[in-house]
């Protein structure tokens, strides 16, 4: 099997001004200090580990990249200049949107940025103050529009399935989303993981039935808008996949640097440690594991089948020598309609998306 090389490279931020109460990323309390040491082992990091090949994709992610004081994100950059680029590079900066100003914007704009992805969720106050954000519908619009002064390429998070959220609610939130007028859309429901605040205040999950339903009200809500629904979980406008996520989904290489991200180069999926000490000594690495064909196949259909589009049957074979059917049992999945196929493409149907994850487990091989 080929290696590949990585063509994608994720860099995680783990700070925050606030941590929200549903969140289970990698996260912690902003610390200048702290920051600072951090930048120093991240570009240790990269030094270590990049391989230069040419990236074409760029996503920093936290965390809240966008809490990093003007200083600090000059040396983020800076470290960044290491990096060799395509000249068709995209590039993603995830953005509060209590940090959004000229200054950060053009900062942004004058290193390379190129597409912003804005943690909106919603401008219900009653699900703000349950999530633990700070923003205001008038400042959300506001804050978008001075965005459009130095970005085209606009995602906005979306969230839905908060307790005793109503489809009324539901809807108010969407017609402010379509009043955003931005070109790429991401939506998740409300999960509760341990750990979380919510989790441990024991917070009772919206009715399942609901939930549905709503995901696919709003499926039809942002295609009647002219949205592409391209992922189970995003939609845009006018070609602004995101390329990045696409990496992921596609199943090819990528990097990932900095406190608790993950990887995928040479065959081997690794993830970094979640322990700031060991991070600032030079102990990054988790946990790494070798991915054999095997598993290679399993992970090319659990996240391909994410794709609306599906996984491509002849992408398969040129990838692994052999037909998709010819290692799982598709026919199964296909006569009770979990997966349907259309020429050349294995694909979830559209009414089945919600069960996604209870489809997508018939591709695990328990050994």
């Amino acid at each position: 099997m080929d290696k590949g090389e990585a063509k994608s490279l994720y860099i995680h931020i783990p700070f925050c001004h606030s941590i929200c109460s549903y969140c289970d990323f990698c996260k912690m309390f902003y610390n200048e200090k702290l920051v600072s040491s951090y930048l120093n082992s991240l570009r240790n990091e990269i030094s270590k580990y990049y391989q230069n090949e040419i990236i074409e994709t760029i996503y920093i992610g936290g965390g809240t990249p966008s809490s990093l004081n003007c200083k600090q994100l000059d040396i983020l950059f800076d470290i960044l200049k290491v990096i060799k680029t395509s000249s068709n590079l995209e590039f993603t900066f995830e953005v509060n949107v209590n940090d959004i100003n000229e200054s950060l914007l053009k900062k942004l704009k004058n290193n390379k940025v190129n597409r912003i992805s804005i943690g909106i969720e919603t401008i219900n106050d009653k699900f703000l103050k349950l999530i633990e954000r700070y923003h205001t519908k008038e400042e959300v619009l506001e804050k978008i529009n001075l965005t459009k002064n130095y970005f085209d390429n606009i995602n906005v998070d979306f969230m839905y399935g908060f307790p005793e959220e109503t489809m009324e609610d539901l809807n108010n939130d969407l017609e402010f989303f379509k009043e955003l007028d931005v070109n790429h859309i991401s939506i998740y429901s409300l999960i509760l993981e341990p750990n979380t605040k919510l989790y441990i205040n024991n917070i009772e999950p919206i009715d399942e039935n609901l939930e549905s339903n709503m995901y696919f009200h709003i499926i039809d809500y942002l295609e009647k808008l002219g949205f592409n629904h391209y992922e189970i979980s995003n939609f845009e406008k006018n070609g602004t996949y995101s390329r990045h996520n696409l990496t992921y989904w596609n199943n090819e290489h990528y990097y990932g640097f900095g406190l608790g991200a993950s990887g995928y180069i040479n065959n081997i999926r690794y993830t970094d440690t979640r322990s700031i000490n060991k991070y600032l000594n030079g102990s990054y690495r988790l946990e790494a594991d070798i991915i054999t064909k095997e598993l290679d196949m399993e992970n090319e259909m659990i996240l391909g089948l994410r794709k609306i589009k599906g996984v491509s049957k002849t992408g398969f074979l040129d990838k692994f020598k052999c037909r998709v059917e010819d290692v799982f049992d598709i026919n199964k999945l296909l006569h009770k309609n979990l997966l349907q196929e259309d020429k050349n493409y294995l694909f979830i149907p559209k009414d089945k998306l919600y069960l996604s994850n209870s489809i997508l487990v018939n591709f695990i091989k328990n050994d």
